[in-house]
């Protein structure tokens, strides 16, 4: 019988253990920063029904979707149209949208949710894009209206996340729409889905230059003149140093609109509540060629950048939207939200050698000397995992070396050895297999060593 080559389909991050206990540990301290600041977990299915998920999205986004089809059962399959009853979610958003709406009636409002899920989009398979991958999400929903204060404090729950993952120094750029739509409005572009497509193109200014996007402005489809481009270039390449220095360059714009002026009251009052929230201000900036490229962003926009590696881009981006579950309910739902696209981070900072493979999550290796006293080995490592002390015991025995070989391959540090000499002194001895030296210590004082040990080790890594 020929066998089958074992493969993955292209688009999917799958990992040896000691990466993924790196990945996981990334996950961790996501998590624990988001819970730090009062968010609530929540989880939805990983399908939706398509109806319900491509409600609030367009032709693009609807190539991407990844249909279930696992009974043969059709929606509206009587209209001839085919379209598979459910579908894998693209995002955490609109499921979010639909969670609130489903379940408003028993939501405490402002609600703050953060979720950490996978979602699947059929993108191109090529280098550092992802068909499956994980996003982890925060937002705040308010009932009917949410106060700007908000959108001042994912970027201190931004801040408390990176600073802790050490990776470096990073920087939250912010931008507001509202200043951006009044801006463009002052200089006679009015109308608003003009004003959407400009807001679009210098979104790219970072990857594309400011050529690039003066040549699309005054080219056939938006027909800008020279003047005006370079105003909206002017205007979009202005970046702070400081809190003062953001507060002068809002003012120096210039009066304009209501809409400008919205915006920039708006940011200044976030821009001063972030320093409050207690965030350096050499991590957070005016950035006016921030835009995000997604419609549905009203106000405050968010992105965040390694300052030594550019080259990544955005690690984290959101922003806020005016009415979340608008297509679900009647209610007013606005909210503010930051996304971290963890599998795609993952994979730039590992490419990048920012971070490397993690060590094990096993502490101790009990070796085995002699299978007639397995007992004993057994004893000992019940002992230490009671005390917390994640241990695994070599149950096949086997020469010593070997032994010592698989702990080092395996990512684990300390091996404990328990042989004729040491049961009858009462001792064991401790390996450490990361500074090669090893020591003799009590069966009494064993958990209170190794808990020393390990704190050391945490520090050491």
């Amino acid at each position: 019988m020929a066998l089958t080559q074992a493969r993955t389909m292209p688009g999917v991050l799958e990992l040896l253990p000691l990466d993924q206990i790196a990945f996981q540990r990334m996950l961790d301290v996501i998590r624990r920063n988001y819970e730090r600041f009062g968010f609530l977990p929540v989880e939805t299915p990983v399908m939706e029904f398509s109806d319900v998920l491509l409600t609030k999205t367009g032709g693009e986004t609807e190539r991407q979707v990844y249909f279930v089809q696992s009974t043969g059962a059709l929606n509206n399959a009587e209209k001839g149209d085919g379209v598979p009853e459910l579908a894998l979610r693209f995002d955490l958003t609109v499921p979010l949208a639909r969670y609130v709406a489903e379940h408003e009636h028993d939501l405490s409002f402002p609600f703050r949710r953060y979720q950490m899920q996978r979602v699947y989009r059929g993108e191109r398979a090529q280098r550092g894009r992802f068909r499956e991958f994980y996003q982890c999400d925060i937002d705040v929903i308010g009932k009917d209206s949410l106060s700007v204060r908000y959108d001042a404090e994912l970027p201190a729950v931004i801040y408390s996340v990176f600073r802790e993952l050490n990776i470096g120094p990073f920087t939250i750029q912010l931008n507001n729409r509202k200043l951006m739509r009044g801006f463009f409005e002052s200089l006679g572009v009015t109308d608003s889905e003009q004003q959407t497509l400009v807001l679009r193109e210098v979104d790219k200014l970072d990857k594309r230059g400011a050529d690039y996007v003066r040549d699309t402005l005054t080219g056939e489809q938006f027909g800008l003149s020279a003047d005006t481009a370079q105003k909206i270039l002017d205007f979009v390449q202005v970046r702070s140093t400081s809190l003062q220095d953001a507060y002068d360059k809002l003012d120096a714009l210039g009066p304009g609109p209501e809409a400008m002026e919205q915006g920039r009251t708006e940011l200044k009052e976030v821009l001063g509540l972030i320093h409050a929230f207690g965030v350096p201000e050499s991590h957070y900036a005016l950035n006016l060629s921030i835009a995000r490229g997604l419609d549905y962003y009203t106000g405050t926009v968010y992105e965040t950048t390694l300052n030594d590696h550019p080259q990544i881009g955005s690690i984290c981006s959101g922003g806020r939207y005016e009415n979340l579950a608008g297509q679900y309910t009647k209610s007013h739902l606005p909210g503010v939200g930051i996304s971290i696209g963890l599998t795609r981070l993952y994979w730039q900072l590992r490419d990048a050698g920012l971070i490397g493979t993690a060590h094990s999550t096993v502490d101790v290796l009990v070796t085995q000397m002699d299978p007639a006293q397995l007992p004993a080995y057994l004893a000992v490592a019940g002992e230490l995992r009671a005390a917390g002390i994640a241990t695994e015991v070599v149950l096949d025995g086997g020469k010593l070396g070997k032994q010592f070989k698989y702990a080092d391959r395996a990512g684990i540090r300390f091996v404990i050895v328990l042989g004729e000499d040491e049961l009858a002194k009462g001792v064991v001895t401790v390996k450490d297999l990361r500074r090669e030296d090893q020591f003799e210590v009590s069966r009494a004082e064993l958990i209170k060593t190794l808990r020393v040990e390990l704190a050391q080790a945490e520090i050491g890594q």
